[in-house]
């Protein structure tokens, strides 16, 4: 995916105003299963960022060390730093 496709859909997040309409927006955008994937991904990265161990992530979100680990990688990378 090229970065001007990301830069298009970062725009097009950035329009929406309201709770009701990103919602509205990610539903639309995302399957069903995405649609519940990327929120706890979005959580397991602020666990992450408040110090929360991997292991102690995997037992209270139910989700696998992989799926910890690839919220890790994004810690170290920077991209959440205002999450």
């Amino acid at each position: 995916m090229s970065n001007s496709h990301i830069d298009q859909l970062a725009e097009e997040l950035l329009k929406i105003e309201t709770l009701p309409e990103m919602k509205t927006f990610l539903k639309a955008l995302l399957t069903a299963e995405e649609y519940e994937t990327v929120p706890l991904r979005l959580q397991i990265v602020k666990l992450l960022k408040n110090g929360v161990s991997q292991r102690e992530i995997v037992k209270e979100l139910g989700v696998g060390i992989a799926t910890v680990t690839r919220g890790s990688k994004e810690i170290l990378l920077n991209h959440f730093k205002n999450v």
